[in-house]
Protein backbone atom coordinates (compact mmCIF):
# COMPACT_ATOMS: atom_id res chain seq x y z
CA UNK A 1 0.00 0.00 0.00
CA UNK A 2 2.87 2.46 1.06
CA UNK A 3 4.45 1.84 -2.64
CA UNK A 4 1.18 2.59 -4.32
CA UNK A 5 0.83 6.04 -2.11
CA UNK A 6 4.29 6.57 -3.13
CA UNK A 7 3.58 5.92 -6.48
CA UNK A 8 0.14 8.47 -6.78
CA UNK A 9 2.66 11.08 -5.05
CA UNK A 10 4.98 10.93 -7.82
CA UNK A 11 2.68 11.17 -10.46
CA UNK A 12 1.68 14.12 -8.57
CA UNK A 13 4.47 16.09 -8.65
CA UNK A 14 5.62 14.54 -12.00
CA UNK A 15 2.02 16.40 -13.53
CA UNK A 16 2.61 19.44 -11.31
CA UNK A 17 6.59 20.27 -12.46
CA UNK A 18 5.64 19.24 -15.92
CA UNK A 19 3.29 21.73 -16.19
CA UNK A 20 4.26 24.54 -14.22
CA UNK A 21 4.30 28.16 -16.27
CA UNK A 22 7.50 29.09 -18.15
CA UNK A 23 7.83 31.71 -15.88
CA UNK A 24 6.47 31.66 -11.91
CA UNK A 25 6.55 34.95 -10.02
CA UNK A 26 6.64 34.31 -6.19
CA UNK A 27 7.07 36.75 -3.49
CA UNK A 28 8.56 39.16 -6.22
CA UNK A 29 10.54 36.39 -7.69
CA UNK A 30 10.81 35.07 -10.97
CA UNK A 31 11.47 31.02 -11.28
CA UNK A 32 11.97 29.73 -15.06
CA UNK A 33 10.77 26.41 -15.63
CA UNK A 34 13.74 24.66 -16.95
CA UNK A 35 13.28 21.91 -20.09
CA UNK A 36 14.71 18.61 -20.62
CA UNK A 37 18.39 17.66 -22.12
CA UNK A 38 18.71 14.12 -20.85
CA UNK A 39 21.12 11.41 -23.01
CA UNK A 40 18.75 8.26 -23.99
CA UNK A 41 19.93 5.76 -25.85
CA UNK A 42 22.96 7.32 -27.63
CA UNK A 43 20.71 10.15 -28.11
CA UNK A 44 20.15 13.47 -26.75
CA UNK A 45 15.84 13.67 -25.31
CA UNK A 46 15.15 17.18 -25.58
CA UNK A 47 12.23 18.89 -24.66
CA UNK A 48 10.93 22.38 -23.92
CA UNK A 49 7.69 21.08 -21.85
CA UNK A 50 6.14 24.18 -24.03
CA UNK A 51 2.52 22.91 -25.47
CA UNK A 52 2.85 22.88 -29.45
CA UNK A 53 0.12 24.55 -31.18
CA UNK A 54 -1.19 23.49 -34.57
CA UNK A 55 -1.91 25.76 -37.67
CA UNK A 56 -5.28 26.41 -36.42
CA UNK A 57 -4.27 27.62 -33.12
CA UNK A 58 -0.97 29.43 -33.53
CA UNK A 59 -1.40 31.01 -37.34
CA UNK A 60 0.67 30.53 -40.38
CA UNK A 61 0.29 29.07 -43.77
CA UNK A 62 -1.78 26.19 -45.41
CA UNK A 63 0.12 25.24 -48.63
CA UNK A 64 -0.85 22.56 -51.17
CA UNK A 65 1.65 21.52 -54.03
CA UNK A 66 0.78 19.39 -56.98
CA UNK A 67 3.35 16.74 -58.43
CA UNK A 68 3.78 16.32 -61.89
CA UNK A 69 4.28 12.36 -62.12
CA UNK A 70 3.93 12.44 -65.88
CA UNK A 71 7.46 11.55 -66.55
CA UNK A 72 7.70 8.71 -63.71
CA UNK A 73 6.91 4.65 -64.50
CA UNK A 74 3.27 4.21 -62.70
CA UNK A 75 5.10 1.71 -60.62
CA UNK A 76 7.42 3.97 -59.05
CA UNK A 77 5.30 7.01 -58.71
CA UNK A 78 4.46 6.69 -55.19
CA UNK A 79 7.65 5.99 -54.16
CA UNK A 80 8.76 9.09 -56.14
CA UNK A 81 6.33 11.63 -54.30
CA UNK A 82 7.18 9.76 -51.10
CA UNK A 83 10.59 10.61 -51.83
CA UNK A 84 9.84 14.41 -52.37
CA UNK A 85 7.47 14.44 -49.43
CA UNK A 86 10.44 13.84 -47.41
CA UNK A 87 12.78 15.60 -48.75
CA UNK A 88 10.46 18.62 -48.32
CA UNK A 89 10.87 18.06 -44.84
CA UNK A 90 13.91 17.76 -44.60
CA UNK A 91 13.83 21.61 -46.05
CA UNK A 92 11.39 22.74 -43.70
CA UNK A 93 13.09 21.95 -40.82
CA UNK A 94 15.91 24.19 -41.92
CA UNK A 95 13.50 26.93 -41.73
CA UNK A 96 13.32 25.95 -38.02
CA UNK A 97 9.56 24.71 -38.41
CA UNK A 98 9.49 21.37 -36.04
CA UNK A 99 5.79 21.27 -35.62
CA UNK A 100 5.50 21.31 -39.98
CA UNK A 101 2.92 18.79 -41.13
CA UNK A 102 3.27 17.41 -44.70
CA UNK A 103 0.89 14.74 -46.21
CA UNK A 104 0.16 13.13 -49.56
CA UNK A 105 -2.96 12.98 -51.00
CA UNK A 106 -3.63 10.73 -53.92
CA UNK A 107 -6.65 11.20 -55.62
CA UNK A 108 -7.40 9.06 -59.16
CA UNK A 109 -3.54 9.50 -59.48
CA UNK A 110 -3.52 12.81 -58.82
CA UNK A 111 -0.66 13.37 -56.39
CA UNK A 112 -0.94 16.57 -53.98
CA UNK A 113 1.79 17.25 -51.15
CA UNK A 114 -0.32 19.31 -48.64
CA UNK A 115 1.77 21.54 -45.92
CA UNK A 116 0.83 23.20 -42.65
CA UNK A 117 3.72 25.42 -41.08
CA UNK A 118 2.29 27.07 -38.04
CA UNK A 119 3.95 30.44 -36.64
CA UNK A 120 5.89 31.01 -40.16
CA UNK A 121 5.82 34.51 -41.03
CA UNK A 122 8.01 34.43 -44.08
CA UNK A 123 5.73 32.69 -46.82
CA UNK A 124 7.83 33.43 -49.56
CA UNK A 125 10.73 32.34 -48.50
CA UNK A 126 9.40 28.91 -47.31
CA UNK A 127 7.78 28.57 -50.84
CA UNK A 128 11.65 29.25 -51.81
CA UNK A 129 12.69 27.02 -49.95
CA UNK A 130 10.31 23.90 -50.70
CA UNK A 131 9.81 24.51 -54.46
CA UNK A 132 13.85 23.87 -55.00
CA UNK A 133 14.99 20.28 -56.84
CA UNK A 134 16.79 17.89 -54.75
CA UNK A 135 20.69 18.11 -55.83
CA UNK A 136 22.24 14.95 -54.67
CA UNK A 137 26.29 14.66 -55.30
CA UNK A 138 28.94 11.82 -55.14
CA UNK A 139 32.08 13.12 -53.92
CA UNK A 140 35.76 12.39 -53.24
CA UNK A 141 37.85 13.77 -50.58
CA UNK A 142 40.84 15.99 -52.11
CA UNK A 143 42.27 16.18 -48.09
CA UNK A 144 43.84 13.24 -46.36
CA UNK A 145 41.35 13.71 -43.67
CA UNK A 146 38.09 15.61 -44.73
CA UNK A 147 35.82 17.40 -42.12
CA UNK A 148 33.48 19.53 -43.99
CA UNK A 149 32.31 19.51 -47.74
CA UNK A 150 35.01 22.07 -48.49
CA UNK A 151 37.13 18.98 -48.28
CA UNK A 152 35.36 17.15 -50.62
CA UNK A 153 35.69 17.34 -54.93
CA UNK A 154 33.07 16.96 -57.06
CA UNK A 155 33.07 13.68 -59.54
CA UNK A 156 30.60 15.05 -61.70
CA UNK A 157 28.47 11.77 -60.35
CA UNK A 158 25.04 13.20 -59.26
CA UNK A 159 21.11 11.99 -58.80
CA UNK A 160 20.73 12.13 -62.26
CA UNK A 161 22.53 9.39 -63.24
CA UNK A 162 21.12 7.33 -60.06
CA UNK A 163 18.08 5.04 -61.33
CA UNK A 164 17.18 3.86 -57.94
CA UNK A 165 17.98 3.02 -54.42
CA UNK A 166 16.40 0.18 -52.27
CA UNK A 167 16.88 -2.06 -49.26
CA UNK A 168 18.60 -5.69 -49.84
CA UNK A 169 19.62 -7.89 -46.96
CA UNK A 170 23.23 -9.28 -47.17
CA UNK A 171 26.15 -8.66 -50.06
CA UNK A 172 28.74 -6.27 -49.47
CA UNK A 173 30.66 -8.59 -47.10
CA UNK A 174 27.74 -8.83 -44.73
CA UNK A 175 26.31 -11.01 -42.61
CA UNK A 176 23.34 -12.95 -44.64
CA UNK A 177 19.73 -11.12 -43.69
CA UNK A 178 21.37 -7.72 -42.56
CA UNK A 179 19.90 -4.40 -43.82
CA UNK A 180 22.51 -3.50 -46.60
CA UNK A 181 21.80 -0.58 -49.63
CA UNK A 182 21.47 -1.13 -52.89
CA UNK A 183 22.00 1.46 -55.53
CA UNK A 184 21.84 0.93 -59.78
CA UNK A 185 23.17 3.44 -61.81
CA UNK A 186 21.77 4.35 -65.61
CA UNK A 187 24.05 3.81 -68.58
CA UNK A 188 25.52 6.71 -68.21
CA UNK A 189 26.09 7.02 -64.61
CA UNK A 190 27.22 3.17 -64.48
CA UNK A 191 30.45 4.23 -66.90
CA UNK A 192 30.68 7.29 -64.45
CA UNK A 193 30.62 5.14 -61.59
CA UNK A 194 32.84 2.17 -63.25
CA UNK A 195 36.10 4.85 -63.76
CA UNK A 196 35.58 6.28 -60.02
CA UNK A 197 35.41 3.10 -58.33
CA UNK A 198 38.29 1.83 -60.68
CA UNK A 199 40.47 5.09 -59.98
CA UNK A 200 40.09 5.54 -56.12
CA UNK A 201 40.28 2.09 -54.51
CA UNK A 202 40.29 2.46 -50.63
CA UNK A 203 39.09 6.55 -50.66
CA UNK A 204 35.30 6.85 -49.42
CA UNK A 205 32.67 8.16 -51.85
CA UNK A 206 30.71 10.78 -49.91
CA UNK A 207 27.25 11.26 -50.97
CA UNK A 208 26.38 15.20 -50.18
CA UNK A 209 22.23 15.89 -50.66
CA UNK A 210 21.68 19.27 -50.93
CA UNK A 211 24.69 20.02 -48.81
CA UNK A 212 24.18 18.04 -45.86
CA UNK A 213 26.69 14.77 -45.68
CA UNK A 214 24.04 11.29 -45.96
CA UNK A 215 27.12 8.84 -45.87
CA UNK A 216 30.58 8.10 -47.17
CA UNK A 217 31.04 4.29 -47.91
CA UNK A 218 34.63 3.09 -49.23
CA UNK A 219 35.45 1.84 -52.30
CA UNK A 220 36.38 -1.77 -51.99
CA UNK A 221 36.91 -2.61 -55.66
CA UNK A 222 35.91 -1.99 -59.19
CA UNK A 223 32.06 -1.91 -59.90
CA UNK A 224 31.68 -1.90 -63.81
CA UNK A 225 28.02 -3.04 -63.88
CA UNK A 226 26.51 0.06 -61.86
CA UNK A 227 25.13 -1.62 -59.07
CA UNK A 228 26.68 -1.13 -55.68
CA UNK A 229 26.06 -2.00 -51.92
CA UNK A 230 26.07 0.74 -49.44
CA UNK A 231 27.01 -2.00 -46.48
CA UNK A 232 27.36 -1.08 -42.71
CA UNK A 233 26.17 -1.63 -39.39
CA UNK A 234 22.72 -0.22 -40.26
CA UNK A 235 19.43 -0.87 -38.99
CA UNK A 236 16.58 -1.63 -40.90
CA UNK A 237 15.24 1.75 -40.43
CA UNK A 238 18.39 3.45 -41.01
CA UNK A 239 18.15 1.47 -44.54
CA UNK A 240 14.97 2.75 -45.32
CA UNK A 241 15.35 6.21 -44.22
CA UNK A 242 18.50 6.62 -46.28
CA UNK A 243 17.48 4.82 -49.39
CA UNK A 244 14.03 7.72 -49.38
CA UNK A 245 17.42 10.36 -48.95
CA UNK A 246 18.79 8.72 -51.99
CA UNK A 247 15.65 8.52 -53.71
CA UNK A 248 14.95 12.48 -52.89
CA UNK A 249 18.02 13.62 -55.14
CA UNK A 250 17.39 10.14 -57.86
CA UNK A 251 13.44 10.71 -58.56
CA UNK A 252 12.65 14.67 -58.15
CA UNK A 253 9.06 15.14 -58.82
CA UNK A 254 8.27 18.52 -60.47
CA UNK A 255 5.72 20.38 -58.13
CA UNK A 256 3.68 23.47 -58.65
CA UNK A 257 1.72 25.52 -56.09
CA UNK A 258 -2.09 24.92 -56.26
CA UNK A 259 -3.10 26.61 -53.19
CA UNK A 260 -1.84 28.91 -50.60
CA UNK A 261 -4.25 30.06 -47.39
CA UNK A 262 -3.06 32.13 -44.10
CA UNK A 263 -4.74 31.63 -40.85
CA UNK A 264 -4.34 34.72 -38.63
CA UNK A 265 -2.99 34.12 -34.87
CA UNK A 266 -6.13 36.17 -33.64
CA UNK A 267 -8.40 33.63 -34.75
CA UNK A 268 -6.12 30.80 -33.23
CA UNK A 269 -6.13 32.83 -29.73
CA UNK A 270 -9.83 32.80 -29.76
CA UNK A 271 -10.35 29.51 -30.23
CA UNK A 272 -7.74 28.41 -27.85
CA UNK A 273 -10.16 30.71 -25.38
CA UNK A 274 -13.22 29.42 -25.90
CA UNK A 275 -11.83 25.60 -25.99
CA UNK A 276 -10.14 25.95 -22.61
CA UNK A 277 -13.47 27.91 -20.84
CA UNK A 278 -15.73 25.40 -22.73
CA UNK A 279 -12.74 22.53 -20.93
CA UNK A 280 -13.03 24.29 -17.75
CA UNK A 281 -17.04 23.97 -17.59
CA UNK A 282 -17.16 20.38 -18.50
CA UNK A 283 -14.68 18.91 -16.27
CA UNK A 284 -16.21 21.19 -13.01
CA UNK A 285 -19.60 19.67 -14.12
CA UNK A 286 -17.84 16.55 -13.69
CA UNK A 287 -16.70 16.65 -10.24
CA UNK A 288 -19.81 18.14 -9.09
CA UNK A 289 -21.72 15.61 -11.06
CA UNK A 290 -19.20 12.70 -9.54
CA UNK A 291 -19.94 14.36 -5.60
CA UNK A 292 -23.27 14.67 -5.60
CA UNK A 293 -23.61 11.19 -6.94
CA UNK A 294 -21.26 8.71 -4.73
CA UNK A 295 -20.40 11.06 -2.29
CA UNK A 296 -16.71 10.79 -0.91
CA UNK A 297 -15.72 8.20 -3.30
CA UNK A 298 -16.85 10.79 -6.25
CA UNK A 299 -14.39 13.16 -4.10
CA UNK A 300 -11.38 10.68 -4.65
CA UNK A 301 -12.77 9.80 -8.01
CA UNK A 302 -12.07 13.26 -9.05
CA UNK A 303 -8.36 13.51 -7.36
CA UNK A 304 -7.80 10.71 -9.53
CA UNK A 305 -9.10 13.00 -12.37
CA UNK A 306 -7.21 15.68 -11.87
CA UNK A 307 -3.97 13.48 -11.81
CA UNK A 308 -5.25 12.27 -15.02
CA UNK A 309 -5.51 15.92 -16.59
CA UNK A 310 -2.01 16.56 -15.47
CA UNK A 311 -0.60 13.27 -16.65
CA UNK A 312 -2.44 13.72 -20.01
CA UNK A 313 -1.01 16.79 -20.64
CA UNK A 314 2.66 16.02 -19.76
CA UNK A 315 2.64 13.73 -22.39
CA UNK A 316 1.59 16.22 -25.07
CA UNK A 317 4.35 17.47 -24.03
CA UNK A 318 6.76 15.07 -24.07
CA UNK A 319 5.36 13.05 -27.33
CA UNK A 320 5.29 16.08 -28.38
CA UNK A 321 1.98 16.38 -29.95
CA UNK A 322 0.82 19.31 -31.42
CA UNK A 323 -2.42 20.42 -30.39
CA UNK A 324 -5.00 22.20 -32.65
CA UNK A 325 -9.03 22.08 -31.78
CA UNK A 326 -9.53 19.09 -32.73
CA UNK A 327 -6.86 17.35 -31.05
CA UNK A 328 -8.04 19.27 -28.15
CA UNK A 329 -11.83 17.59 -28.72
CA UNK A 330 -10.06 13.99 -28.99
CA UNK A 331 -8.79 15.21 -24.88
CA UNK A 332 -12.40 16.74 -23.28
CA UNK A 333 -13.51 13.58 -24.40
CA UNK A 334 -11.19 11.56 -22.98
CA UNK A 335 -12.10 12.89 -19.87
CA UNK A 336 -15.77 12.09 -20.41
CA UNK A 337 -14.25 8.25 -20.97
CA UNK A 338 -12.12 8.10 -17.61
CA UNK A 339 -14.69 9.18 -15.63
CA UNK A 340 -17.08 6.70 -17.28
CA UNK A 341 -14.84 4.02 -16.19
CA UNK A 342 -15.16 5.13 -11.91
CA UNK A 343 -19.12 4.70 -12.72
CA UNK A 344 -19.29 1.90 -14.12
CA UNK A 345 -17.14 0.66 -10.88
CA UNK A 346 -18.63 2.30 -8.29
CA UNK A 347 -22.38 1.43 -9.77
CA UNK A 348 -20.78 -1.92 -9.69
CA UNK A 349 -19.50 -1.92 -5.94
CA UNK A 350 -22.83 -0.77 -5.09
CA UNK A 351 -24.46 -3.50 -6.23
CA UNK A 352 -22.24 -6.10 -4.43
CA UNK A 353 -22.97 -4.12 -1.41
CA UNK A 354 -27.10 -4.69 -1.97
CA UNK A 355 -26.34 -8.27 -2.36
CA UNK A 356 -25.04 -8.35 1.11
CA UNK A 357 -21.68 -8.15 0.34
CA UNK A 358 -19.14 -6.59 3.48
CA UNK A 359 -17.94 -3.37 2.03
CA UNK A 360 -14.41 -4.42 1.90
CA UNK A 361 -15.08 -7.43 -0.12
CA UNK A 362 -17.42 -5.63 -2.39
CA UNK A 363 -14.73 -2.84 -3.45
CA UNK A 364 -12.58 -5.70 -4.41
CA UNK A 365 -14.96 -7.48 -6.63
CA UNK A 366 -17.13 -3.63 -7.98
CA UNK A 367 -13.17 -3.24 -9.56
CA UNK A 368 -12.54 -6.79 -10.23
CA UNK A 369 -15.81 -7.29 -12.46
CA UNK A 370 -16.31 -4.32 -13.80
CA UNK A 371 -12.89 -4.63 -15.72
CA UNK A 372 -13.75 -6.71 -18.44
CA UNK A 373 -15.87 -3.33 -19.01
CA UNK A 374 -13.61 -1.22 -18.53
CA UNK A 375 -11.46 -2.95 -20.66
CA UNK A 376 -13.75 -3.76 -23.57
CA UNK A 377 -15.10 -0.19 -24.01
CA UNK A 378 -11.19 1.45 -23.91
CA UNK A 379 -10.41 -1.06 -26.18
CA UNK A 380 -12.78 -0.62 -28.71
CA UNK A 381 -12.15 3.47 -28.82
CA UNK A 382 -8.52 2.74 -29.35
CA UNK A 383 -8.89 0.51 -31.95
CA UNK A 384 -10.81 3.30 -33.17
CA UNK A 385 -8.29 5.80 -32.72
CA UNK A 386 -6.11 3.56 -34.14
CA UNK A 387 -7.36 3.51 -38.16
CA UNK A 388 -8.55 7.37 -37.83
CA UNK A 389 -4.99 8.06 -36.78
CA UNK A 390 -3.58 5.78 -39.78
CA UNK A 391 -5.66 6.12 -42.44
CA UNK A 392 -6.85 10.06 -41.36
CA UNK A 393 -4.47 13.19 -42.17
CA UNK A 394 -3.82 16.35 -40.31
CA UNK A 395 -6.49 17.69 -37.87
CA UNK A 396 -8.08 14.08 -37.62
CA UNK A 397 -5.08 12.17 -36.91
CA UNK A 398 -4.45 15.02 -34.02
CA UNK A 399 -8.00 14.19 -32.75
CA UNK A 400 -7.24 10.62 -32.52
CA UNK A 401 -3.27 10.75 -30.90
CA UNK A 402 -4.88 12.71 -28.11
CA UNK A 403 -7.77 10.48 -27.71
CA UNK A 404 -5.45 7.34 -27.22
CA UNK A 405 -2.93 9.21 -25.11
CA UNK A 406 -6.21 10.06 -22.70
CA UNK A 407 -7.65 6.66 -23.25
CA UNK A 408 -4.04 4.89 -22.05
CA UNK A 409 -3.72 7.41 -19.39
CA UNK A 410 -7.25 7.07 -17.72
CA UNK A 411 -7.26 3.16 -17.40
CA UNK A 412 -4.32 3.82 -15.01
CA UNK A 413 -5.69 6.44 -13.17
CA UNK A 414 -9.37 5.16 -13.39
CA UNK A 415 -8.18 1.62 -12.19
CA UNK A 416 -4.82 1.74 -10.29
CA UNK A 417 -5.19 5.59 -8.07
CA UNK A 418 -8.91 4.99 -8.03
CA UNK A 419 -8.59 2.01 -6.16
CA UNK A 420 -5.62 2.58 -4.42
CA UNK A 421 -7.46 5.65 -2.69
CA UNK A 422 -10.46 3.96 -2.41
CA UNK A 423 -9.30 0.78 -0.43
CA UNK A 424 -6.97 3.28 1.82
CA UNK A 425 -10.58 5.10 2.45
CA UNK A 426 -12.41 2.55 2.56
CA UNK A 427 -14.19 3.20 6.01
CA UNK A 428 -15.25 6.51 5.32
CA UNK A 429 -16.42 5.86 1.90
CA UNK A 430 -20.64 5.20 2.08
Amino acid sequence: MRRSYLLIFICLIFGVLLNLPANLHIFGRTFTRPGINLPLLGRSFQRDLNFHLGLDLQGGTHLVYEADTSGIAQADQAQAVLATKNNIEKRINLLGVSEAQTQVSNTAGNYRVIIELPGVGDVTQAINTIGQTARLEFMLPKVATPSSQADFVSTGLSGKDLKIAQVNFGGGGQVSGSPVVGLEFNSEGAQKFAQITSENIGLPLAIFLDNQLLTAPYIESAIPDGKAVISGQFTLDEAKRLTIQLNAGALPVPIKIVEQRSVGATLGTESIAKSLFAGLVGFAIILIFMIANYGFKGLLADFALVIYVLLSLSFFKLVPVTLTLAGIAGFILSIGMAVDANILIFERIKEEIRWGRPKKAAIELGFHRAWTSVRDSNASSLITASILFWFGTGSIRGFALTLAIGILVSLFTSITITRTLIRGFSGKTA
